[in-house]
């Protein structure tokens, strides 16, 4: 897509900040009284029209996803030699890693972070900032493995080795679960491992609220947030408690439409 990190860009984006259009679609008076829209995405699920097309056929002043520049110039810049993977990844994280590879080659015909890829094309298509509003990977992953008890340490990393021979029948079968009622998939990891609830959802929630709170001061906006789904009540009451208007597609959502739009191209 030839969208490469610049140098220094921290969670400002992967390309030059684009001026707002001063169109802010039907009643609003500005830009900052529209709402944020977040969209939930499923990692192992093909996503990628859904999203193209809700992306394409809203007014936005710029685009953000759930990633950190390293993720992002490992998932986003263009295969070659100046492409660099990230290194030194805990064992745990690179075995969730191929999980949701198998599982999107298996059961949702989806790659990991394609639909971060499509939001990034997007954003390329249409001249708008591509902000990173996630926490960097390696910060996150340091605070999960030092505040995860013995206990949850080990309840994760089997999850992990087990996920790996689990027939895809049953994570399919899980995942429509999941579908019809997301509150009840997120109390039980509550209660299987509360470290891993705050410190790899809400703490991260209240920090990408944080970003966008931020990009929403300069005057950004009608911006979409593409993030997990399971982000997407926690981000939403994080705005709304900084004053913030919501609009939120969940997963089940966008894996509902998936006809093809006339709009799409």
């Amino acid at each position: 897509m030839g969208v490469r990190p610049r140098e220094g860009a921290g969670a400002r984006g992967l390309v030059p900040f684009a001026p707002a259009s001063g169109v802010y679609g039907p009643g609003y008076a500005s830009t900052t009284e529209a709402p944020v829209l977040l969209l939930g995405a499923a990692h192992v699920v093909d996503l990628a029209e859904p999203i193209r097309r809700t992306l394409r056929e809203r007014v936005l002043d710029g685009i953000a996803v759930e990633l950190d520049p390293e993720r992002a110039q490992a998932l986003l810049a263009p295969e070659g030699p100046g492409r660099t993977r990230p290194r030194g990844v805990p064992l745990v994280a690179r075995l969730w890693a191929h999980l949701q590879r198998r599982l999107g080659a298996e059961i949702g015909g989806g790659a990991a972070g394609e639909e971060m890829k499509v939001a990034a094309s997007v954003a390329q298509d249409r001249s708008l900032p591509l902000f990173l509003i996630d926490d960097p990977i390696r910060a996150t992953l340091t605070s999960l493995l030092t505040s995860l008890s013995v206990r949850e340490r080990v309840t994760l990393l089997t999850g992990a080795v087990v996920g790996l021979f689990l027939p895809s029948r049953v994570v399919e079968r899980e995942m429509d679960r999941y579908t019809e009622d997301p509150t009840e998939f997120a109390a039980e990891l509550r209660q299987a491992s509360p470290t891993l609830a705050r410190v790899l959802i809400d703490d991260r929630n209240e920090h990408m609220a944080d970003r966008l709170a931020s990009l929403r001061a300069r005057g950004f906006g009608r911006v979409a947030a593409v993030v997990g789904d399971a982000h997407l009540p926690g981000l939403t009451v994080a705005l709304r408690r900084r004053g913030i208007p919501v609009e939120a597609i969940p997963f089940r959502e966008l894996r509902a439409a998936t006809a093809p739009s006339s709009s799409s191209s």
